[in-house]
């Protein structure tokens, strides 16, 4: 399971590093898009392929479409009005023999037209007396013709192409059975906290989980197949043991990046000598959170305790990380409008957009979800106060 990065590091190389200080909230994010290398390709079947990327060209088998064909329902007619309806095949019917002048053939969507075809002429369009038809038709009306789509052996699609349901369609009208994709990330999460609760009111000392259920939906959202959660009680000795049995290509750990006497993900990944990749992000909410690659090749992400932070650090390092996986360019963030900048700190804000103009909503705090639960966007605000704007979940 050796997920190395761009950088290609070794596993003799694995080992604690102190870092000076907290990344950059930019670099963070690339520092995670480059430890990671795109997964191995597999063949699957197509209903298999949702939501993978493209490994290869998407190639045509056939031509699109195979032959002439109609692109109504009506009659396929040859030589000037009115005509005589000579067939009546069905679809999927040996494409009947060719028209002479003066005559037509019922046609389907979809089907094949006979040889000699000037058009098709619908049926609404169309005024019938016995077996003779008559109605405007002009040359090559409502006739699709072999091959306008795509010739055989053409690239339809390119190499990273995210196989969606339209993706699918295309590829089955394609001819294909099977796509190459590459491997879908796996995200396996390990939920610490004596205080969590998963279910009812908390009791005094004790707080509903709100971490744990936001983890299926970001990792689906960010492209990959989330594995499960185990949950632990705050102990060193259970995080390092949950960390070696763990599975998956990256293992989310939440409440436990910190340097508090609850926090033991800094102590795990010193006894399992992992490497540690960005130590700390200069930005608010979020700012202790961590990237770590054990010696599996796996990587850790440690996720703050509160709500939001886990938010952003999922967005800062998780999303990253796995988009690299799949094979992905990182995606550019949109430039927007200025907000209040916050010296020495990128900001993490969540935002309305409302006819170009962008609010800065209330409620943003590391422990609330209520903002962002709102928002359209977050925008990413830089020290030197440049802002851009970074998707969320449920945005357009």
């Amino acid at each position: 399971m050796l997920i190395r990065g761009r950088g290609e590091r070794t596993a003799s190389e694995a080992c604690p590093r102190a870092l000076d200080r907290p990344s950059a909230w930019d670099d963070a994010r690339a520092a995670a898009y480059l430890a990671v290398n795109p997964l191995p390709p597999v063949q699957v079947a197509l209903a298999d392929a949702l939501g993978g990327v493209l490994a290869e060209p998407l190639r045509a088998a056939i031509s699109l479409p195979p032959f002439n064909c109609s692109a109504m329902d009506g009659y396929a007619v040859c030589g000037p009005p009115p005509w005589s309806v000579i067939a009546h095949p069905r679809a999927g019917k040996v494409v009947p023999l060719p028209l002479g002048p003066g005559t037509a053939c019922e046609v389907a969507t979809g089907t094949a037209v006979p040889p000699n075809t000037v058009g098709v002429l619908p049926y609404e369009q169309a005024w019938r007396t016995g077996k003779s038809v008559n109605g405007p038709v002009n040359p090559g009306q409502h006739v699709r013709q072999a091959g306008e789509e795509c010739a055989a052996g053409e690239e339809v699609l390119p190499t990273g192409t995210v196989v969606g349901p339209t993706v699918l369609g295309l590829a089955a009208a394609a001819g294909h059975d099977t796509l190459r994709v590459r491997r879908t990330p796996r995200v396996f999460a390990l939920i610490t906290g004596n205080e969590l609760l998963d279910a009812g009111l908390p009791s005094p000392g004790r707080v509903r989980d709100a971490i744990g259920p936001m983890l299926p939906g970001l990792v689906a959202w960010a492209g990959g197949h989330f594995e499960g959660a185990t949950r632990l009680a705050d102990s060193a000795a259970l995080l390092i043991s949950a960390l070696h049995a763990a599975e998956g290509d990256i293992i989310l750990v939440s409440g436990s990046s910190s340097r508090g006497p609850a926090d033991h993900l800094h102590s795990a990944l010193t006894d399992l000598r992992a490497e540690l990749i960005v130590d700390g992000v200069a930005c608010r909410p979020g700012g202790p959170q961590a990237l770590a690659r054990l010696a599996t090749g796996q990587l850790v992400v440690g996720l703050p305790g509160n709500p939001l932070a886990a938010f952003v650090a999922f967005l800062t390092l998780a999303l990253p990380a796995i988009t690299g996986l799949r094979g992905r360019p990182l995606p550019a963030l949109a430039p927007a409008t200025a907000l209040p900048k916050s010296s020495g700190l990128t900001r993490l804000v969540p935002v309305q957009m409302r006819r170009g103009d962008i609010t800065e909503l209330p409620y943003t705090r590391s422990a609330m979800l209520r903002g962002v639960a709102a928002a359209d966007a977050l925008a990413i605000v830089a020290p030197s106060g440049e802002v851009r704007l970074h998707s969320v979940p449920g945005s357009v």
